[in-house]
């Protein structure tokens, strides 16, 4: 039961009576508006009966007749009671009546106003008559001139008029009563919650209550702020409202409207629970803690206290400058030494320093260092001359030194005290400092003019080795450098040094191994006639790796064309690739074919691989890729077998690209493990055709793969009339991607045909005689070819090597002529025994004969073909 004394039992009570109140207003507005309409309904059948009656046929006759009254009475009383009126009445100017409903107030005055009717106006007016409280209306009776004869009153009891009044009253009445059950039961359930929320307090108890809560709120010295779940301000006391500055006007304003820092915007606005959490608001550090308020069904929102923590700022800040140190190492632990290169690590040193360590900071290196060597130890002189490798800081209107300058600091100055002592040296105020002025007192004026006013030089030292300085220069607005910041340079000096310690070794090393790499690379191609050659060799930017190149002359004015790769980046690769290049020549001397020499290459490659076994007797394959071609300008034909290498390209005449069907072999060194032997096919480009041969890491290294290289590589070929150097910057301008981590051999081989004219072939029989016949055919070519100071010595060289065809091999025979940059002789048979040069003793019959050819000719030598052999000499022409 809700008491009345209590708040909620009050508001109970209060909104019953409000129901109430409204029922009864409800019924007194309707029985006015009843009565105003029964007022209207009579005035309007008054007037419309009056006038009609006023203006019916007849009237004014009847009026100036000798007996008016028994004319109109019973005319009046037809019409009275057909139109449901009280009275109507006849009279004349003076007002007396013609006709009643009583006949005894006939002959009467008219109790009305008649006045205005006189004139031609229509009257009505309320009056009590006879009949009681009437309506009545008032017309005059005008004849056919307009002059008023008199007048007709009509009139009705407002009594009589009905209204709606009594049809509405149930339905106002059941919905009052409706109204008030509703109200009450509504009442009831707020009432009910009222209570449970205000705890059954009267108003008294709850004035007191909030007094206290308000005096409390704004008494305590901790900031207090409620805010609503959508973020809106809905208290804050005077306490919150100092500490964080709040409008006068901030509650109900959003809390990113009140100009409050983001982080304690974002704190209020969160609505989770925050424990002490210290934010800096202006020149306070405030200990801030947050509750939700919807825990247990509560409204949304959160409630924040605020305490004032401003003594904790001198620890804070200790701590806040110990985590910006860490956080300033571990950004150079990040930043520092992510290339191998001793420049770029220099410079990401000043980069990181001055972020927020320094205004500017410049790194000196010790001449050696930048080549990869050791720093020479230095002479007992006090100065250090180290070239300037690194400038950071804002602007480059600077006066300090520029980088790429030689330094040499004075034994005085802060530089070379701190270069030859190896300890850090710090400069709290370089205006003070009489040993740094006596490096250049002009630029050290101009340094102090410029701003910069405090210094720290810190060596860089790794392993022992002194290898530079870093300095760390500040201004004004940065304040001069402590004891602290001492401590942070020297950290960032010692972790800077590993770093460009590391990147000189590398270097050291890396320059060996290309200089290792370019002494196993050819240094110049061979002259021949075959083919016009242009060459590129990439490195790679980090490492140097076993791509190699080579282009070999062999007999019969043939050319071999070699690329291959060897797996692998550093020394070990260099030194393979030397060792294959090197194999490659001595099976090319041996007049081989293609898969042959690519299968003598894998035994190779097995045979270094287990050489290289570990104890435990597991190999470390070296792996390499081959491609091995020979073109002939005679016959025009280009023979290829490749080793897991990619295939070459020919470009036609007319722009045309190709990628030959050459099979693909196992890479050398798996060739015997897989039992898989090499195969050639042979090409036959046109004359003027280029040949394109190029390593893996032309076309491999880039994000669509290989075919992706293959496809951009065709597009970057497909266009005539170039040379094979025009060739070689057109495929460069777009191969390989940039960032390439593996080297790059490319070979262009524009393609030749020795003309017919220079070509003499002869087929001879196989009997003794045919060597004379043989030697005048040779003497006339030579002639035609204006070559008659050699017909003497071919003549003997090939009658030698005819003669030995015939005693010692099997027909047929033949002999062919080139006339190239030397003059070729080749004799060919079916056989497979080769001629061997040898000593004769003084006895002997026989022996001497390839002695004689062997010092005739530059070269000769024996080449295997699937008919037999061919027996080859170059004689040098005149």
């Amino acid at each position: 039961m809700t008491s009345a004394r209590s708040v909620a039992g009050q508001m109970f009570l209060l909104q019953v009576l409000i129901v109430l109140l409204l029922v009864v207003a409800a019924v007194v507005t309707l029985l006015v508006q009843a009565r105003n309409d029964r007022f209207d309904g009579a005035r309007g059948r008054s007037l419309a009966a009056a006038e009609s009656f006023a203006h019916a046929p007849g009237l004014v006759a009847a009026m100036r007749g000798p007996d008016p009254p028994a004319v109109l009475q019973p005319r009046t009383e037809a019409a009275r009671r057909q139109g449901g009126l009280d009275f109507i009445v006849v009279m004349n100017r003076q007002g007396i009546r013609y006709t009643h409903p009583l006949p005894s107030e006939i002959g009467k005055h008219f109790v009305g106003t008649i006045g205005p009717s006189l004139h031609g106006a229509v009257t009505i007016e309320v009056v009590h008559g006879p009949l009681g409280e009437e309506t009545q209306a008032v017309v005059p009776v005008e004849d056919s001139h307009g002059a008023v004869v008199g007048m007709v009153a009509a009139g009705l009891k407002v009594s009589r008029v009905s209204s709606a009044f009594n049809r509405q009253l149930p339905v106002i009445l059941g919905a009052g009563a409706g109204a008030l059950a509703l109200a009450m039961g509504s009442t009831a359930l707020v009432s009910r919650r009222l209570r449970r929320q205000t705890h059954g307090l009267g108003p008294a108890e709850m004035t007191r209550m909030y007094e206290h809560h308000d005096a409390v709120l704004h008494a305590v010295r901790e900031g207090v702020l409620i805010v609503s779940g959508d973020d809106r301000v809905l208290l804050a006391n005077d306490e919150a409202r100092r500490l964080l500055s709040l409008p006068e006007d901030a509650e109900g304003r959003h809390v990113t409207d009140l100009g409050l820092d983001a982080q304690m915007a974002e704190l209020l606005a969160a609505h989770r629970v925050v424990s002490d959490a210290v934010v800096a608001v202006g020149d306070r550090l405030l200990a801030v803690n947050n509750r939700p308020t919807d825990r247990g069904g509560g409204p949304p929102g959160s409630v924040a206290t605020l305490r004032d923590s401003t003594e904790l700022r001198q620890l804070a800040g200790k701590a806040e400058g110990a985590r910006s140190r860490l956080k300033q190492l571990y950004d150079a632990s990040i930043a520092i030494g992510t290339t191998l290169d001793v420049r770029r690590t220099a410079e990401e040193l000043a980069e990181v320093a001055t972020r927020r360590f320094a205004r500017f900071a410049t790194v000196d290196l010790a001449e050696a260092v930048l080549g990869g060597d050791e720093p020479s130890v230095l002479a007992n002189t006090g100065s250090a001359r180290l070239r300037r490798v690194a400038v950071g800081g804002s602007g480059d209107d600077h006066p300090l030194y520029r980088a790429g300058e030689v330094v040499t600091f004075a034994a005085p100055t802060p530089q070379a005290t701190g270069f030859v002592s190896g300890r850090a040296v710090l400069v709290p105020d370089l205006r003070e400092a009489a040993g740094w002025r006596s490096q250049d007192l002009e630029r050290t004026q101009e340094v102090l003019d410029y701003g910069l006013r405090s210094l720290i030089t810190v060596p860089l030292k790794a392993r022992g080795l002194l290898l530079g300085i870093v300095n760390f220069w500040r201004g004004p607005e940065g304040g001069p450098f402590e004891g602290d910041d001492l401590s942070l340079a020297e950290e960032l000096a010692a972790r800077a040094a590993v770093c460009v310690d590391n990147a000189r070794r590398f270097t050291r090393e890396h320059a060996m191994a290309v200089a290792l790499q370019h002494s196993l690379l050819p240094r110049g191609l061979p002259e021949q006639s075959a083919l016009d050659i242009d060459h590129r060799y990439l490195p790679a930017q980090a490492g140097v790796g076993g791509d190699w190149y080579d282009l070999i002359p062999l007999s019969g004015a043939r050319v071999a064309l070699v690329v291959g790769d060897v797996v692998g980046h550093g020394l070990h690769a260099a030194a393979t690739m030397g060792r294959l290049r090197t194999a490659v020549q001595n099976f090319s001397a041996l007049d081989l074919p293609p898969e042959e020499v690519l299968g003598h290459l894998d035994e190779l490659v097995s045979h270094i691989d287990q050489e290289a076994a570990t104890p435990d007797g597991e190999e470390d394959v070296t792996g390499a890729t081959c491609l091995y071609a020979i073109y002939d300008p005679v016959s025009g034909t280009c023979d290829v077998a490749r080793a897991g290498h990619p295939p070459p390209a020919v470009v036609a005449p007319d722009g045309t690209v190709d990628f030959p069907a050459v099979p693909v072999g196992p890479p050398l060194g798996l060739g015997s493990i897989s039992g898989l032997p090499y195969e050639a096919a042979r090409v036959r480009p046109a004359e003027g055709s280029s040949l394109v041969l190029y390593t893996d890491g032309l076309v491999v290294d880039r994000q669509g793969g290989a075919d992706d290289g293959v496809r951009i590589l065709a597009r970057a070929l497909a266009r005539p009339g170039r040379t094979p150097a025009e060739i070689c910057d057109a495929v460069l301008d777009v191969l390989p991607p940039a960032g390439q981590t593996d080297d790059v051999a490319l070979l262009v081989a524009r393609t030749r045909l020795l003309g017919r004219d220079r070509v003499a072939e002869w087929e001879l029989p196989f009997e003794p005689s045919a060597v004379a016949q043989a030697r005048a055919d040779v003497a006339d070519q030579l002639a035609r070819w204006g070559l008659d100071e050699m017909v003497f010595t071919t003549e003997l060289v090939l009658s030698e090597l005819i003669t030995n065809a015939i005693r010692y091999a099997s027909a047929p025979v033949r002999v062919r002529l080139l006339l190239d940059r030397a003059l070729i002789c080749e004799v060919s048979d079916s056989s497979s025994t080769s001629p061997h040069l040898r000593y004769a003793a003084a006895e002997d019959e026989g022996g001497r004969g390839l002695f004689l050819v062997a010092q005739l000719t530059e070269r000769w030598g024996t080449r295997y073909t699937p008919d037999g052999k061919v027996i080859w000499t170059e004689q040098a022409l005149p």
